[in-house]
């Protein structure tokens, strides 16, 4: 009777612990449920982050404050060993590379960090430069474009196609390069494509789009509708930057609106976000829009998370998970 009890209750330890895998495993792909630790990350990032934008003024007061403050944070934030960081100037902007390991010299990503277009630099974002170099096997350049409020939206641009320029002179070919970015930066990274295929300009090999501002105009329904489940974006903040960035712009401005663009012969485009964000649709219709232009598009969309969780894969195991799946997106790219 005992050795029966024993085998039984093994057989349901076994069973829970297989039930537990399972959960984890889809917990690290897009539609499965949110773990524990991005739970309590998202009221983290709430309750301080998402409140410190909040009580910032609209103002360019405000805007620099903000900047003052990422800064700082910036300086407090380290690479593991292993990890390289050497300076790059472009001239009327900067840029850092960012290796970890010994990635493959032969192919590189130009990458454009998030921040609403006023804050945000390659050194705040180092924690996830580093991680990207080190799933991608590429050496990564991140780019410190000019930002607001003494420079616009389209002198970030300029600085874009500088940079993009610069890796074409450098000896890189336009197929070996791979442009990305979060956020503004993943409207950026539309805005150069839409810009180098306007100039007649070699394309990259591939996109990569994480939680991306498509449309600054911020007229998607999911600005509405998850503005209470967003734990890092407050909607009003953005829409007034949005009016702020567009003003005297005409509405069809590919810059201001790429969503609005002719997406036609751009490069495979992989695009990665929240369900739960208020640039939820703003990622669905640049998907949707892209199919429909005939563009290869890969749609990811995770439940419960943060706005551009990969950015917090320190702290959040589907933003690690999320770096796989880039790494698999560019693998068969180049495949």
């Amino acid at each position: 009777m005992t050795t029966s009890i024993s085998a039984e209750t093994l057989r349901l330890v076994a069973a829970t612990a297989a039930q537990r895998k399972v959960a984890r495993t889809l917990a690290m792909e897009p539609g499965g449920p949110p773990t524990l630790r991005a739970r309590i990350a998202n009221q983290v990032i709430r309750a301080v982050l998402m409140t410190a934008w909040r009580c910032t003024p609209d103002s360019e007061a405000g805007m620099t404050r903000m900047q003052r403050a990422t800064d700082l944070l910036g300086r407090l934030l380290a690479v593991p060993r292993g990890v390289s960081i050497s300076p790059q100037d472009l001239g009327a902007c900067t840029a850092e590379w960012v290796r970890a390991g010994t990635p493959d010299e032969r192919r590189v990503i130009l990458y454009l960090h998030g921040g609403a277009y006023f804050f945000g630099s390659p050194r705040l974002y180092r924690p996830f430069t580093w991680r990207l170099s080190a799933a991608t096997g590429r050496p990564v350049l991140a780019l410190d474009y000019r930002l607001a409020p003494r420079h616009t939206p389209g002198d970030a641009l300029d600085d874009a196609l500088t940079a993009y320029r610069f890796l074409l002179g450098s000896g890189y070919r336009a197929q070996d390069v791979v442009v990305g970015g979060d956020s503004a930066g993943g409207h950026l990274t539309l805005a150069l494509l839409l810009a180098l295929k306007e100039h007649g300009t070699s394309l990259p090999a591939a996109a990569v789009c994480l939680s991306p501002w498509v449309d600054l105009y911020c007229e998607a329904d999911s600005h509405r509708l998850n503005r209470r489940t967003d734990c890092l974006l407050p909607a009003d903040k953005l829409a007034w930057l949005g009016r702020l960035y567009c003003q005297e712009k005409e509405d069809d401005d590919p810059l201001f609106s790429p969503l609005r663009g002719d997406l036609s012969g751009l490069p495979p485009l992989m695009v990665m976000a929240s369900g739960s964000e208020i640039l939820r649709d703003d990622a669905r219709d640049l998907a949707a829009r892209a199919r429909a232009a005939g563009v290869h598009a890969v749609h990811q969309e995770w439940d419960g998370m943060t706005h551009v969780f990969p950015v917090f894969a320190e702290f959040i195991p589907e933003g690690k998970a999320a770096f796989r799946h880039v790494a698999e997106f560019l693998r068969a790219v180049e495949a």
